[in-house]
């Protein structure tokens, strides 16, 4: 094992955890990568600033390097959400990028222009593992550009099964039952937030709208082609309901009183130990509450966030990020870029590092790594939705439509600031320009 003291560069200001996993980056023309002079080849792996991250990617690039010591990694760091959305842009469109990346999958990489900037892994052994679903949101006519890293996951309600129980409450399937079960914890625990928002970290406030998709597809199967051809808008049902609903939410008086500064660690902690009963977000903070709060792991359940008619009510699902190589890395950190993903996407080792240092939020895309029989209760009753085919894919894993201003926009929305109509209409709006930039038909 090379005995070394790794290197962490952070870009940018640290944000909380991530929604999307960690990214990885190494440099040839702008991140540092190069050749060693005892022959080792330098690269550069590039996760998100949050502490979980750097943990996880830490104790990554350890076993990787145990077992090839002949490529140096260097970890770098950059924050989550919208601020290392923009970072990243910059970072591929000035040739600063990192020699691997970890990025999002599906529309925000379509945003990247892949097959000008990222490396075609489609020759990979690995890819004849990864699920077809998870290739087809890192995959454009031209290529394969992403190795996934991490679980799929879902988004939902995360609440306290403590607190169900004393009040003695049922899992919603509608929500007119959620509000229900909402308004009971606001009556009869005064000291118990029904619902937690945390817009401290701003990609947190989407969970209503972004959630709420699979619902959308019971209603409309054919409702994201419609988007995509712009003969649907969010301002129409059945999509209009994620915007609706988070007013409804904010009006009855349901959020915590800090909701405006409250950050994602301290909502988990508030979910984690009954200061909060309900916390529409995404099951990938699994990692965040078992590192922190592993007394009450099982503490904590999942369902679906209720659709209108409980008849439509599905599990969203997110595909996990994946790790990229921008087509500035070249020569022999090109070769060490690509051994390090194959390394990360297929071996045993990377794994169950995978499973070690943080809670899969849901199914493994690969063939060769599984989900341990162990698993939370939350993680458990997410595979029950699976199990009874009651998912349907984010909608943007099947549309390239995205707009980057629906954090802003539900935080506004969340806080009364906007309505719902005003809300759903700035967000027509701001996908509009997104699909012109891609030269989308109908637009």
């Amino acid at each position: 094992m090379n005995v070394r003291k790794k290197t962490l560069r952070t870009f940018g200001a640290v944000a909380g955890i991530a929604v999307f996993g960690l990214p990885i980056a190494a440099c040839s023309s702008g991140g540092g990568g190069g050749g060693g002079g005892d022959g080792t080849t330098s690269i550069s792996y590039l996760t998100q600033s949050d502490q979980l991250s750097v943990d996880a990617a830490t104790e990554l690039v350890a076993a990787f390097e145990k077992e090839h010591p002949e490529i140096d990694v260097t970890i770098d760091t950059q924050p989550a959400g919208t601020e290392g959305d923009n970072l990243t842009k910059t970072k591929l469109s000035t040739g600063e990028m990192s020699d691997v990346f970890f990025y999002n999958t599906g529309s925000l990489l379509q945003a990247l222009s892949p097959d000008t900037q990222l490396v075609d892994l489609s020759d990979q052994d690995w890819v004849k593992d990864v699920t077809d679903d998870f290739i087809s949101t890192v995959s454009t006519d031209n290529g394969i550009y992403g190795g996934p890293n991490g679980s799929s996951f879902a988004g939902g309600i995360l609440y306290n099964i403590k607190v169900y129980e004393q009040l003695g409450l049922t899992v919603p399937t509608s929500w007119d039952e959620f509000m229900e079960n909402s308004e009971k914890i606001k009556a009869e625990a005064p000291d118990v937030a029904p619902i937690i928002q945390a817009y401290g970290d701003d990609w947190t406030a989407q969970i209503f709208v972004l959630a709420d998709f699979a619902n959308v597809m019971g209603d409309d199967p054919d409702w994201a082609e419609k988007y995509t051809a712009n003969e649907v808008k969010y301002s129409d049902d059945p999509a209009f309901a994620g915007f609706q609903h988070q007013q409804e939410a904010f009006d009855a008086g349901l959020f915590n009183e800090d909701y405006p500064s409250l950050m994602n660690d301290e909502a988990i902690a508030m979910l984690a130990e009954g200061r909060g009963a309900q916390y529409p977000i995404l099951t990938n903070i699994m990692s965040a509450l078992s590192q922190n709060h592993a007394d009450n792991l099982n503490d904590v359940g999942y369902f679906p966030l209720p659709a209108d008619d409980a008849d439509n009510t599905q599990a969203t699902v997110w595909q996990p990020n994946a790790l990229y190589i921008p087509k500035t890395t070249e020569g022999a950190e090109l070769e060490a870029a690509k051994t390090f993903i194959d390394w990360v996407v297929s071996s045993p080792e990377a794994c169950e590092i995978g499973k070690t240092t943080g809670v899969p939020g849901g199914p493994f895309v690969v063939s060769t790594c599984e989900v341990s029989d162990d698993a939370p209760q939350a993680v458990k009753d997410l595979n029950t939705y699976f199990e009874s085919g009651a998912t349907a894919p984010a909608l943007e894993f099947i549309s390239p439509v995205k707009g980057p201003s629906l954090p802003n926009i539900t935080i506004s929305l969340g806080s009364g600031i906007t309505d719902a109509k005003e809300a759903a209409a700035a967000y027509d709006e701001d996908v509009k320009k997104q699909a012109q930039q891609l030269g989308l038909e109908g637009w």
